[in-house]
């Protein structure tokens, strides 16, 4: 499950939307961000567009690399169901933002690098004692000069900037599902046309050995290969492509949510909406309410 949830990651930042909003947010305040799976081994910020140059002065030496990765795991520990800040051994805080698909937790989205007051020399003096120890061999000048040019910002500005990537979080969270449904370039052939036969027939009752047998394969491999292929199940699927339709018709006012439901190919309303809040994490008559009022 978490390689399925690394590939939807890795999917939603090569998403034209979240790499607009990757270079806004740290143009606009001049901080890094990244997407990350729950579980990485790797320096979120390291090598990104506005990394604080002393964090980058830092990522130098493993043992560094460890105590930011310790930061990481505090985070992926703790911002579960909403966003955390915390502190690393330097002073410097890091904050992560669940995201969300639809009740599974995916990835954080992450920024940071940064004081919440200004540093003290004393604070200058421990981090200096603390990169030698950990090996790290810079001038203790240019080390100083990047430690005291970090970004200094008050906490109301701040957690400003952590609602905008809550806000953005609850967004991609939204089009996770799409992502889920329509990617798939590198498909095989017969994966494509298994794909394109559930979109026409969507509203009808499909089973595993319809789809098989629309293109030319055994049910057993056709099983095995779609689940590889998508890292979803055939049936887990097919409710996210009827998930997708029923999100657009649930745009038109005159529609009931039942007539919805059945419209989608779901035999039962209940069932309906049990799958929508599990997938999108809302019921379909409050994802329709969080519309904007013209498109109600």
């Amino acid at each position: 499950m978490n390689n399925n949830k690394d590939s939807l990651i890795e999917a939603l930042k090569n998403s034209p939307i979240y790499q607009e909003y990757e270079r806004a947010f740290s143009e606009t305040t001049g901080l890094p961000v990244a997407l990350r799976p729950v579980e990485s081994w790797q320096l979120p910020h390291h090598g990104r567009r506005k990394e604080s140059p002393f964090c980058g002065l830092m990522a130098q030496k493993s043992r560094a690399c460890a105590a930011c990765l310790q930061v990481q795991q505090k985070l992926s520990e703790t911002a579960t169901q909403q966003s955390q800040t915390v502190n690393c051994a330097l002073g410097l805080c890091d904050t992560a933002v669940p995201v969300r698909l639809g009740d599974r937790l995916i990835g954080f989205l992450q920024t940071g690098q940064v004081f919440r007051r200004k540093p003290s020399a004393a604070q200058f003096d421990r981090a200096f004692k603390l990169a030698r120890d950990w090996g790290v061999d810079v001038d203790g000048e240019e080390l100083k000069k990047a430690y005291f040019g970090t970004r200094v910002l008050a906490a109301k500005e701040y957690e400003s900037m952590v609602k905008l990537l809550a806000i953005f979080a609850q967004h991609l969270s939204m089009v996770s599902n799409q992502i889920v449904v329509r990617q798939g370039n590198a498909d095989p052939p017969v994966i494509t046309r298994a794909k394109d036969f559930i979109q026409e027939h969507q509203g009808e009752e499909l089973s595993l050995g319809q789809v098989a047998k629309a293109v030319n394969t055994s049910t057993f491999y056709f099983c095995k290969m779609f689940k590889k292929v998508t890292g979803l199940n055939f049936t887990d699927y097919v409710s996210r492509v009827r998930i997708e339709k029923a999100k657009n018709l649930l745009l038109n006012p005159n529609l009931r949510v039942s007539e919805i439901a059945y419209e989608v190919g779901f035999q039962s309303l209940t069932h309906f909406n049990r799958m929508f809040k599990r997938i999108l994490g809302l019921s379909p008559t409050e994802y329709r309410l969080q519309l904007p009022a013209g498109a109600r």
